[in-house]
């Protein structure tokens, strides 16, 4: 399926069942609200899919049951992280042979590559698939930035075409236009100026907090896109104190309970991970049932 780097593209949570197994029915529950509200793409395998811990049998199930699941509504696109180059270009065939349209890829884990080992890695997979990728871009959690010089690089390759844009710094929107124009597609990777980055020119939006409030998030991006700045800007307001979960290293477990409040997951995470406990917990849950309890009616944006 051929597709555009645009709109929200949730990257959403795995299931677990309370025996640490895949819940495909709670997983199928949460894809077919994020349909439902109008996502661009579903994303598998993020941070927030837990991608670390899964076995390479629970992303092939994973990514199998999607591509059923979602059919030609939406791309699914797999995120690649993985620890060698070999895996990295077998993880991209494996994902082709899946039916996944789409690629996102962080630089190579747990070694902080120099500039020159990082393009020659992204490089190295693109020329082994079709599909396209999106290089996400996050020098604050992984250690390793892509800088501009790198994307004119690796831009040489015709399936890179965007970046998930993480580095927390919003003129970067500016700086990455300025330099490609429109070659570089921008997706927003960062709830809390996901905003202000689509106003400054960011094609998308790859969203966290979308795994609870799929409809806000999307009616958000519409709303901003479609120069109805005020209305966006009074619903990301009500968002933000939700949106600030997903910049936190409990990121999983945060927004796992905000899908519990929604009804559309459940708190299992796998170890070494564990449900948030004592202090912490009780302050996540007001700032989430002031949420639910504070939801905005929002106007009819899916055709806007």
């Amino acid at each position: 399926m051929q597709f555009e780097w645009k709109g929200v593209m949730p990257a959403v949570t795995t299931k677990f069942t309370k025996d640490d197994g895949l819940d495909i029915e709670m997983f199928s529950t949460n894809i077919k609200a994020q349909l439902n509200a109008g996502v661009s793409a579903i994303i598998l395998g993020g941070t927030l899919g837990e991608a670390s811990t899964l076995t390479d049998d629970e992303k092939k199930a994973l990514v199998v049951h999607t591509v059923s699941l979602v059919g030609n509504q939406v791309p699914v696109v797999l995120n690649i992280a993985e620890q060698s180059t070999k895996d990295a270009v077998s993880a991209a065939e494996n994902a082709q042979r899946y039916g996944v349209s789409g690629l996102m890829m962080l630089p190579p884990m747990r070694y902080k590559a120099t500039d020159h080992e990082t393009v020659t890695y992204f490089k190295t997979v693109a020329q082994s698939t079709d599909l396209p990728i999106m290089i996400y871009n996050n020098p604050v959690d992984y250690k390793i930035e892509v800088t501009l010089d790198m994307f004119d690089e690796l831009l040489k390759h015709d399936n890179i075409q965007a970046v998930k844009e993480s580095t927390r710094d919003l003129t970067n929107v500016t700086r990455i236009k300025n330099a490609f124009g429109d070659r570089l597609k921008i997706l927003c990777g960062v709830d809390t100026i996901a905003l202000e980055s689509i106003l400054m020119g960011a094609e998308g939006w790859v969203a966290g907090l979308v795994c609870a409030f799929p409809r806000e998030t999307v009616a958000i991006y519409k709303l901003a896109m479609a120069g109805r700045i005020e209305e966006a800007r009074q619903i990301f307001r009500w968002f933000l104190p939700l949106l600030e979960l997903d910049i936190n290293p409990q990121l999983v477990q945060n927004i796992k309970l905000a899908e519990v409040a929604a009804g559309l997951g459940t708190e299992n995470v796998r170890a070494p991970r564990l449900p948030l406990q004592g202090a912490e917990r009780k302050r996540v849950l007001k700032i989430i049932e002031e949420g639910v309890r504070s939801r905005p009616q929002l106007p009819h944006y899916k055709n806007i």
